[in-house]
């Protein structure tokens, strides 16, 4: 019998195309003779959809139209597992569209990588890929994954983290960046990826530009001095606590003389390819580095890996001044664009084996989590109002 695999994919982020490109991707190659594949698409206001036409790219070419060849859906749990039925139930006929052995969430951004699908999937007790909730909302909040790491002795660069809050105050944050950094630096959206909202401050005018834009995408930024002498080193890992590895490394290579990769050259490509995400990518595998930094970069990975409590496949940025020859961790992406395939084909992993091995992991957290007693048995409820309103949490 074929295992109910549901693959979640779009929803309310500025990286939703991003994800349903990683997704359609990863559906075509997965085992068909032992996966019953269901997709589920999220529309940008979080609605949930489901039919064949999503598994093909073509289609979303005009989603209001895609959308009347599918049906509306949502997943509920009842007696013991968890189904997906129809969003508009029938009177008549069965509204029960298909039972849901395990979740793949393949979701880029805010709101789907940041731990609330997750979060919403765990308490479905719905086994599913990647990393579980705090991982993921680490991962995402970039603030928060450099204190950890830092914390740790993991090599990270220093930042100053604003809030929407002080935007009044714009010249009391411009003089502290300065003071603190000097120019040129990078300002960035603390939760978002794939370089949207992310740009150079060169002076106090770039600056203050770069602040306003980078908060029209979110309510908190980080600025951090910019490695004007840059190489760029991407790691993808593979695993969960207890056991992790590290796909070969990649150096990421510039279009153009721009100094941050942009949206459009990560995903587009400027060609045909625009429809294989990541893939499209120009860059060199391996990466253009020594044995020693090779060697650490993948070590490093495997190691903030395992601290964050990764679980699934990650892709880890590293950032080389080359200066100085320090390497920083850059940022963890939970659920990296095309889920970084194409780093694991040339140790010999087949996009169908990494996928296989991903959801074997999901299966081995779940059946480790169910060995935790969540319950605790007691009388108390036994009391009725005795308690009175105002219970008896003190």
């Amino acid at each position: 019998m074929k295992i109910n695999l549901a693959v979640i994919f779009g929803g309310r982020s500025v990286e939703h195309e991003v994800s349903v490109i990683s997704a359609v991707q990863a559906m075509a190659s997965m085992d068909k003779e032992k996966y019953n594949i269901i997709p589920v698409y999220m529309t940008k206001k979080s609605e949930f959809w489901t039919g064949e036409k999503l598994m093909d790219i073509n289609s979303f070419k005009d989603i209001p139209a895609l959308l009347k060849e599918c049906t509306e859906c949502v997943f509920v749990r009842s007696e013991g597992k968890v189904q997906l039925i129809r969003q508009k139930i029938k009177k008549f006929g069965s509204n029960l569209i298909s039972d849901v052995d395990i979740a793949f969430p393949i979701v880029h951004g805010t709101n789907v990588e940041d731990g609330a699908l997750q979060g919403y999937l765990q308490t479905l007790d719905l086994p599913y890929v990647g990393c579980d909730v705090l991982a993921s909302a680490v991962g995402m909040d970039k603030f928060v994954m450099k204190i950890l790491l830092k914390d740790a002795g993991f090599p990270v660069l220093d930042c100053c983290r604003f809030s929407s809050f002080d935007l009044d105050k714009i010249d009391d944050m411009v003089a502290q960046v300065e003071s603190k950094f000097g120019y040129p630096v990078i300002v960035k959206p603390i939760n978002l990826g794939s370089s949207v909202g992310i740009s150079k401050g060169k002076d106090r005018d770039s600056l203050i530009k770069s602040i306003e834009e980078a908060f029209e995408f979110a309510d908190r930024i980080l600025i951090e001095p910019c490695v004007t002498n840059l190489k760029e080193i991407n790691c993808s890992v593979l695993g969960d606590s207890e056991s992790a590895e590290a796909s070969v490394c990649e150096e990421p290579v510039q279009a153009s003389d721009d100094d941050i990769l942009s949206y459009e050259q990560k995903y587009v490509g400027g060609g045909k390819g625009g429809s294989k995400g990541m893939a499209t990518l120009k860059r060199k595998i391996p990466a253009d580095i020594t044995p020693e930094q090779d060697e650490f970069i993948r070590k490093t990975a495997v190691d903030a890996f395992r601290y964050l409590g990764c679980n699934g496949v990650t892709r880890i940025d590293f950032m080389i001044d080359m200066d100085s020859d320090k390497v920083y961790i850059n940022e963890i992406n939970t659920i990296p664009g095309s889920l970084a395939f194409y780093l694991w084909e040339p140790k010999g992993v087949k996009y169908k084996e990494l996928l296989e091995r991903m959801i074997q992991l999901a299966m081995k957290r779940h059946r480790q989590s169910a060995k935790i007693n969540y319950t605790f048995d007691t009388n108390i409820l036994s009391m009725g109002g005795s308690f009175g309103s105002k219970g008896s949490k003190r």
